[in-house]
């Protein structure tokens, strides 16, 4: 065996990739050599083999735990204080709630990402934020519940049913709870958090000057994802960022860039909440019900905390922010760097936090790590008792992002209406919650357990339950006949169908074809779903769906949603006839349609995509200056499609004119509207050159090398699938002579996948 207290030997590993040993660094990586590369890997995450439970049924486990006695056991650890990281108040319960609250916080509504719904706060990058300080050990405390019942509870689900035990321990009455979440099995390689470098020590030790990991062009504090200064009321936060910040949750709570003023708080909280999709009274209800329990802590400077836990050294086993302070815990504990508590008791549900908020003015001090709080000039106001040294009372404490609520007008405004009506709050306070830990679990077909509300809520995108009997084979082959009779183009009817289901996104299972939305606003509307066209297919489906429906005697019926959805089928089966190959599109029928009132048209329309390459559209006036290419790589990961998927549909969509303006960028055929190979053949053959047509490098012309004629157009979205190297060789298997049949097999499975996805009434998820 090697001696490993030699250098030579640390600097040695079997993965060439990787040099270990100190400061000796990390050799350089493929995207280091090539940083634009399109990493098309990141379609292949969460492969089964990553996954030790993927021969389990999660749902059947779930729902076989006794609720009630879970329940019991989480609520009797909540009150048992463990020395190695004793409770505050001798009750856990205030910090697992800031647990599931930074579980579910990290949603953002602009792509869906985020969210506990996988418990990617046990991953890096999320584990080691600094605004996630200390809740490595809020898991570590559960880890006795999670290892009793094991593969039957997902550490998703223990994370948030424990969120609501504590509000319940500390007489809250939550709104309810659903499981169904599926844990996560390695890091989100994927989501993009932001610009800024981030060094990963506390907010307070990263300082403006430092650089991340040796790169000197960008500083750790530079806040890069804001558009003008804190105080301009017109400041532009990046899409699709909710974070203000790198490494925080939602906001500063010293204020933007910890310079402690509530007016510019207020106004980056309000961009923040609203891009976690929260209203302003969501938002006040969330931040003064949260805010009714426990305390935040800064007893330590942040110079003696040490590494978060992706960096920690072994022997921590995982666990990070050591505190050389005192004992490092208890009444030493660093988290914020704030330090105290909103109310006089700390441990239980009442209205003091807005109380005391409105009764009192506030001045700005400091806390001992030196962090901007504040404290009420009347020394008569009440005390709170201190979370570890009993009988000793302490100042109330404000953040800057508390005063913020009273300086809002709008702010200002909630809160009375909250103080006046404990009740009302307390109702919209349980309702919020719910929300905010339910968000990205898409429909209630999901939601598993007893405690699940038999309310629809909106933010759900509820659609009705059937109550018709299903068409059977018969009636399918006869309504696609008289699809196809009506008149309806190949292109119009895989036009509605795809606009339909392809707006689906995995990150929190909203949109797809169920409920047929596409019939309503905003999404009827959306310029890239061809709105005249889309209209007057819808009009002649609604005819035959009248048709069918009126001439049943029994209580067999179609809905709006599975003709839409059965219109493309034909197309495609048409479309493929054409090219020589017969071939049945699967079709599962039950869908049902959605009306107005249950949709959330502002809500909704944060599902338009700002560039969809699978449609050759890209809104410039958003100002992306992310490659088109890189964008479609998104859109597919969302739709969960493999990079053979991926090609395959890019590929069967051009040649079936899909689009969104006709025009004829990536339609390298003569003959749109049969499903064929063509796409492959073009874009793999040498007797094309292909030339920008500015400098932009956004279009192209495909001129003929003998001629120099321009024979086709293209973009960056469809010049991908020749340029990059994983996606050409699998160009290659498809435009090779015998690619065309496995190609027309492997398009209609991807298809049906996609008008599948949402489909969590039939599916197990």
């Amino acid at each position: 065996m090697k001696n490993m207290d030699n250098p030579e030997n640390l600097a040695q590993c079997p993965f060439r990739g990787t040099r270990v040993g100190g400061a000796m660094g990390k050799s350089p990586q493929l995207d280091d050599w090539w940083p634009n590369r399109l990493q098309v890997e990141l379609l292949h995450q969460e492969q089964p083999v990553a996954n030790p439970l993927s021969d389990e049924n999660y749902k059947e486990a779930f729902n076989k735990i006794d609720l009630q006695e879970l329940k019991k056991d989480i609520k009797a650890m909540l009150v048992d204080s463990k020395d190695w990281w004793p409770a505050d108040y001798n009750n856990y319960g205030p910090q697992m709630i800031r647990m599931a609250w930074h579980s579910a916080g990290t949603y953002r509504i602009a792509d869906g990402r985020g969210g506990a719904g996988q418990a990617l706060q046990r991953f890096g990058p999320i584990n080691s934020w600094w605004d996630n300080g200390n809740i490595d050990k809020s898991r570590r405390l559960l880890w006795p519940i999670k290892q009793k019942y094991g593969a039957s509870l997902s550490w998703a689900d223990l994370i948030v049913l424990t969120g609501n035990c504590a509000l319940e321990i500390m007489n809250f009455p939550t709104f309810g709870f659903g499981g169904g979440r599926r844990d996560a099995w390695e890091p989100d390689r994927s989501t993009y958090w932001g610009p800024e470098f981030w060094n990963g020590k506390p907010f307070k030790e990263s300082k403006v000057g430092e650089y991340y990991d040796g790169h000197p062009e960008e500083m750790v504090t530079q806040n890069l994802r804001w558009k003008g200064e804190p105080s301009d009321p017109n400041r532009d936060l990046e899409n699709p960022l909710a974070a203000t910040h790198q490494a925080l949750i939602y906001v500063n709570p010293e204020g933007p860039g910890g310079n402690g003023e509530p007016k510019d708080s207020a106004m980056a909280i309000r961009e923040s909440f609203k891009r976690m999709a929260m209203n302003d009274e969501e938002t006040v209800a969330l931040i003064a019900g949260g805010h009714a329990f426990g305390k935040s802590h800064g007893m330590a400077s942040a110079d003696k905390i040490g590494p978060a836990p992706e960096a920690a050294p072994m022997q921590a086993m995982g666990m990070g922010w050591q505190n050389s302070e005192g004992t490092g815990f208890g009444k030493y504990t660093m988290t914020n760097g704030i330090e105290g508590s909103w109310t006089p008791d700390p441990t239980s549900w009442d209205n003091n936090y807005l109380i005391n908020l409105f009764k009192f003015e506030w001045e700005k001090t400091e806390s001992p790590a030196g962090a901007i709080q504040w404290t009420p000039k009347d020394p008569n106001a009440p005390k709170t008792p201190d979370a570890h040294e009993e009988g000793k009372m302490n100042d109330l404490m404000m953040m800057t992002s508390d005063i913020a609520l009273k300086v809002d007008p709008a702010y200002n405004e909630i809160c009375q209406k909250f103080l006046n009506d404990f009740e009302y709050f307390t109702n919209a306070f349980s309702k919020a919650w719910y929300k905010l830990t339910h968000r990205d679990m898409g429909p209630k077909d999901r939601y598993l357990g007893p405690e699940v509300p038999e309310e629809d809520l909106i933010w759900q995108d509820p659609v009705p339950k059937r109550d018709f009997d299903l068409i059977e084979e018969a009636e399918i082959t006869s309504l696609k006949q008289n699809i196809l009779d009506s008149g309806l183009s190949v292109s119009a009817l895989v036009s509605a169908a795809w606009s339909s289901a392809a707006i689906y996104r995995d990150s929190d299972k909203r949109g797809g074809a169920n409920g047929a939305r596409i019939a309503l606003e905003p999404q009827n509307n959306w310029d890239l779903n061809r709105p005249d066209e889309l209209n007057k297919v819808l009009s002649t489906l609604r005819s035959i769906k009248d048709d069918f429906n009126g001439n049943q005697s029994g209580n067999k019926r179609v809905s709006l949603a599975d003709l839409v959805v059965l219109g493309g089928c034909a197309a495609i089966e048409k479309a493929s006839k054409d090219g020589g190959f017969d071939v049945n599109v699967p079709f599962t029928p039950g869908r049902t349609d959605a009306i107005a009132e249950q949709t959330d048209v502002e809500s909704f329309d944060w599902l338009k995509p700002v560039s969809d390459g699978f449609k050759n559209y890209h809104n410039d006036k958003v100002g992306y200056n992310i490659p088109a290419e890189r964008i479609f790589l998104d859109r597919a990961q969302l739709l969960t499609l493999n990079a053979p998927e991926w090609t395959v549909l890019t590929a069967g969509l051009r040649v079936l004119d899909q689009n969104f303006d006709h025009s004829k960028h990536g339609v390298f055929t003569d003959r749109p509207g049969t499903l064929s190979t063509d796409f492959f053949k073009v874009l793999l053959s040498m007797d094309y050159e292909w030339v920008p047509q500015n400098d932009r490098e956004m279009l192209f012309d495909i001129r003929d090398r003998e001629t120099g004629n321009i024979k086709y157009t293209a973009t960056r979205c469809d010049l991908i699938f020749g340029s990059n190297a994983q996606l050409r060789n699998i160009a290659e298997v498809y435009g090779a002579d015998d690619g065309k049949e496995r190609f027309i097999k492997d398009f209609v499975k991807a298809w049906d996948k996609v008008m599948m996805l949402d489909r969590y009434d039939v599916k197990d998820d």
